[in-house]
């Protein structure tokens, strides 16, 4: 997933009705995160960094509490799945899901590339080596500053946590480091006591291509209906 991909996500969140299409996904992540580790966010990194993101986009204190206690329900009977893609110009498509129906996620997918001339869902696997998996946080600069740390300060600090790449975009600093290495990132942002913005596992496309405006105006009316289904919690492409 190219950084344009991330600027075109940002566009569209303007559009977005944020009560209605950020929060489900959200919860989601939490009730799966409170369900395969348990419902203290003190022994439970993969429920602290959800409920993280979930504040960041401001989602209320009850919604995540109710999202926690959804993981001990028939609510919360979620399952993780993948699928894969292709769409026309080359564009590849990767959907990371979580559903309580996998027939149901399926067949919605299905019916958005069907409805796309020249697009069609993918065995699982085929795209997989195309993309490489990251870990990627987010905090902000001036909280860097607050503690007295220069950008090479905080470089210097979490290489031995896993850090393989560091970037300052405007206010923000993105570290990013291997996918296996988001739990030791998360403990080395905790060590400096630094807040972190937002934190993911992101996959990243070995090989971006890039599209002229036409080719990503129709690319979108794909992606559009792909992102609006409650069922996507990712979307991740190698458009640049």
């Amino acid at each position: 997933m190219g950084r344009a991909f991330e600027y075109r996500r940002a566009a569209k969140e303007k559009r977005w009705d944020k009560m209605s299409k950020v929060f489900p996904k959200l919860a989601k992540a939490i009730t799966l995160a409170a369900k395969d580790g348990g419902s203290e966010p003190d022994t439970n990194a993969k429920l602290r960094t959800a409920i993280l993101n979930a504040k960041a986009q401001n989602m209320p204190k009850d919604n995540i509490d109710a999202a926690i206690k959804r993981a001990s329900s028939k609510e919360g009977n979620l399952s993780e799945i993948t699928y894969e893609g292709k769409a026309n110009f080359g564009v590849l498509i990767i959907m990371e899901c979580m559903t309580d129906n996998p027939t149901r996620t399926i067949a919605n997918l299905k019916s958005y590339f069907n409805k796309t001339q020249g697009a069609s869902i993918v065995p699982n696997g085929s795209l997989e080596f195309m993309f490489n998996r990251k870990s990627v946080f987010e905090c902000l600069k001036n909280e860097v500053e607050n503690l007295k740390l220069s950008l090479e300060d905080l470089e210097f600090a979490l290489i031995d946590y896993g850090l393989e790449e560091l970037e300052e975009v405007e206010d923000k600093i993105i570290i990013r480091g291997d996918y296996n290495s988001f739990k030791l990132l998360n403990e080395g942002f905790e060590s400096l006591k630094l807040p972190i913005l937002k934190a993911s596992l992101q996959r990243i496309a070995t090989t971006p291509i890039e599209l002229n405006d036409e080719q990503m105006e129709l690319t979108e009316k794909l992606l559009d209906r792909i992102e609006d289904d409650d069922d996507v919690v990712a979307l991740y492409t190698n458009i640049e």
